[in-house]
């Protein structure tokens, strides 16, 4: 330690002070040599009896230029006890200081960071001391180590309380009154003491203080903030802590607002040509798609130039590709392997081996052609191919790959619907939940996450007064809660999103009731930027003066419900995700009893197009299974018609010898034809000798028979039989002209049988078409029916 170093502790680290430390240290002797006097009253003093000042007089006195400055020093600041007191903790303070002196043979003054922590944090045992020192001596050690020299090293010393040593330091009032300003702040957007990250901002605080050297608000500067972040007293720590500490101070205009991190620079290209890498590099610096996008196709041209050291490596920047060159690389990744041209093959995981996805090989050639297509538009190199052409979509990839929904099971989901809307604290606390977000806000964000059928990204920007409502009616109360009428159409206005502008979209009642009790206790938070549009806007779900994350509900929402709902957070399509829910209300709503249409749907998910549509709207098996079996597709080719069998015929032989057996009801009659099923005149029955009338007396006796069987038999009909079936008696009368000159069955045609062409039509009613009858327009006209 210098001499200089005494004088720090009358300013700030970052300038000039309006506090001023109660002692001057200045003046004093700071030799870091011990004269030979003070090496002789060391070695005498009873350490055993340091409380007993009297036994030790001599010594003491020989010791002022050392023991002087600590007792002015503890008298000054309190550390005494004001009455008897049986653990006097400056005294024990100043002999363990002392014994350090005579164990170092030199000066405090002298003591370098090190030695301070070293003294403070194990000094009974290494500098020799009989017994231990109470928390109280300890904290008075740091304060004088703090104030004698420029010690900062608080990493150094294990855990101890910053908030006491402020006390001893600055005093209660100040270091309270400073805590108290900003914890104002902080518990208005949202920070609970109760949560114990939160309460680290105390810590940041109170080592800013220490280490500004002053206990003001105000001579704290954004560069101190700067430099305790930086410090590794704090390496490891809540760092976001410091960020909240960083904005209370700022909304106090005594700091710039934090800038804020998370963007890691990207790795270096490695294996590749240097001209190559420059070309991506530029391309990267210049491209305005999202800095995500772009670091993962840089991912993939980093590849590509690894590959061309390998296989071509007389290509070495973009402007030496060729037609040919394109060609090869669509080849290589259509057999590439998942280790294959990467930087770190040991991070690929355990099978490097295994071939690429069709998706991934799709994903492997759209980089390709965005990077050629810039560069060729930008005339950074010469148009000699067209980049859409020389990297399309082989078409073998795209007959395997299209629309796949990873639909949630209807059962799953409904269970994770039922554990949504009846989330608890408690069901949070079993799945790590450790942020302190008030449960009204968790509930909103679950809410969203099950009704709308939005992208996370989408829910954590939409913004306050998101939803409205149409045709509402005043609530009435039931109990402690409100119920809305059954006629209420609750809007949520969705922000600018990945695909297109603002829109408005009908959701269930209960989101937009879930919304409103949120807003009503929202603690009130500054306007923050929208990550899309760059305007300051006032964030739904935000807390603690910073917008949510959006990987929130798949690390703690989705969790939390699977383990309330009693499911697994995987299915067989994988893990259960944010964006699946997407899908699965899409699916639904695509397979309901009343379904929305394809376009209707299109407009509900804010799409720009159907196909895009298509990729979210899956039909259900069941729900194709209905359509089938309402289009009939066997009923309208089959038609049943009932035939009797005459077992007393079969029984005695005569339908071997040629006795008719079978009589198929034709309605107004009896047909024995045995194979009527190929007969082509069954549907306009031309009454040939196969034909008996139910009027003739031989109908009645078979009627009157006790030993007929009747049966079904399914009849597959022809086009124009389906065509008379299902367009009525316009049809008819064609298949009628059709078979005037066909044989029936006995041989004659009808146009034979009936010189008229007054052909029979078969019919299910015998009222209609029989003769006789009064309402039977047929024979009124003239004409056989």
């Amino acid at each position: 330690m210098t001499a200089a170093a005494a004088s720090l502790p009358t300013g700030t680290a970052s300038g000039t002070s309006r506090w001023t430390h109660p002692v001057d240290l200045s003046g004093l002797d700071i030799s870091p040599e011990l004269t030979e006097r003070e090496r002789l009253a060391l070695a005498a003093v009873d350490w055993k009896l340091r409380r007993q000042t009297g036994a030790n007089e001599v010594a003491w006195q020989a010791l002022g230029r050392l023991r002087r400055p600590l007792v002015d020093l503890a008298a000054a600041k309190g550390w005494f006890p004001a009455g008897p007191s049986r653990h006097p903790t400056a005294v024990d303070a100043i002999a363990v200081l002392l014994r350090a002196c005579h164990e170092r043979q030199s000066s405090y003054w002298a003591f370098d960071p090190a030695t301070w922590a070293r003294l403070i944090g194990q000094g009974a045992t290494e500098f020799g001391h009989d017994q231990e020192v109470d928390a109280g001596a300890r904290s008075i050690l740091i304060a004088m180590a703090w104030t004698l020299s420029d010690f900062e090293d608080f990493h150094l010393l294990g855990k101890f309380s910053r908030r006491y040593v402020a006390h001893k330091v600055f005093g209660v009032e100040p270091v309270e009154r400073a805590l108290s300003s900003v914890q104002q702040v902080m518990h208005g957007w949202g920070y609970q003491d109760s949560v114990p990250a939160n309460s680290w901002f105390r810590t940041f605080l109170i080592q800013a203080l220490l280490m500004n050297r002053s206990p003001l608000l105000d001579d704290l500067t954004t560069d101190a903030v700067e430099q305790l972040r930086l410090h590794p007293s704090f390496a490891g720590k809540p760092l976001s802590a410091l960020f909240g500490l960083q904005r209370a101070l700022a909304a106090l205009g005594i700091t710039e607002p934090p800038q804020r991190r998370g963007v890691q620079p990207c790795s270096e290209i490695t294996d590749a040509a240097p001209a190559w890498t420059a070309a991506v590099e530029k391309w990267f610096a210049t491209s305005t798609l999202s800095r995500n996008v772009r670091r993962g196709y840089r991912t993939i041209l980093a590849r590509a130039g690894r590959w061309l050291t390998v296989n071509h490596p007389d290509v070495t920047e973009p402007g030496q590709w060729t037609r040919q060159t394109c060609a090869a690389w669509v080849a290589a990744v259509d057999r590439m392997n998942r280790g294959a041209f990467v930087k770190d093959p040991t991070k690929i995981g355990s099978d490097p081996d295994k071939p690429l996805s069709p998706l991934t090989k799709i994903a492997y050639l759209r980089p390709l052609r965005v990077f050629f297509s810039d560069l060729q538009e930008w005339e950074w190199i010469r148009r000699r191919f067209d980049p859409r052409r020389a990297f399309e979509t082989p078409r073998s990839l795209r007959a395997i790959v299209g629309p796949d929904p990873r639909v949630i099971a209807d059962e799953t989901w409904a269970k994770l619907l039922w554990a949504g809307i009846n989330l608890q604290t408690e069901d949070l606390s079993q799945s790590g939940y450790r942020y302190g977000y008030p449960i009204e806000m968790i509930r909103a964000i679950t809410s969203v996450w099950l009704f709308a059928g939005q992208r996370s990204d989408e829910i954590v920007r939409l913004r306050v007064g998101c939803v409205r409502w149409q045709h509402k009616e005043q609530p009435v109360s039931a109990g402690d809660r409100e119920v809305l009428v059954d006629d209420a159409i609750c809007l949520l206005d969705i922000p600018t999103h990945k695909t297109g502008t603002a829109f408005t979209k009908p959701v269930d009642p209960l989101l937009g009731q879930a919304i409103e009790i949120w807003q009503a206790v929202r603690p009130q938070q500054p306007r923050l930027p929208d990550r899309k549009t760059g305007e300051l806007v006032d964030l739904l779900f935000a807390n603690r003066a910073k917008p949510l994350s959006t990987t929130y509900i798949n690390d703690t929402i989705i969790p939390a419900l699977c383990r309330k709902a009693g499911v697994p957070d995987t299915d067989v399509r994988g893990k259960i995700t944010s964006h699946r829910a997407r899908s699965t209300i899409a699916s639904q709503l695509y397979n309901a009893k009343e379904p929305m249409t394809l376009f209707e749907l299109q407009a509900w998910l804010g799409h720009k197009t159907p196909q895009a549509t298509a990729y979210y709207a899956k039909i259900t098996p069941n729900a194709l299974s209905k359509a089938y079996r309402d289009a009939g597709y066997f009923g309208r080719n089959l038609r049943t018609i009932e035939v009797l069998l005459d077992r007393e015929a079969v029984a005695s032989g005569a339908a071997a010898t040629g006795e008719p057996w079978q009589y198929y009801d034709l309605g107004h009659g009896y047909c024995t034809y045995t194979f009527f099923e190929q007969c082509q005149h069954r549907m306009a029955c031309a009454r040939c000798d196969f034909y008996t009338p139910k009027q003739s007396s031989r109908a009645l006796l078979l009627e009157a028979k006790s030993n007929l069987q009747r049966m079904l038999v399914s009849i597959p009909l022809t086009d124009d039989e389906k065509a008379a079936v299902d367009d009525g008696e316009q049809a008819v009368d064609q298949l009628l002209e059709r078979l005037a000159d066909v044989p029936t069955p006995a041989g004659p045609t009808p146009r034979q049988l009936l010189p008229l062409l007054t052909v029979t039509r078969s019919g299910p009613a015998e009222e209609d078409t029989c003769q006789t009858s009064p309402r039977c327009r047929t024979s009124q006209s003239g004409r056989r029916c």
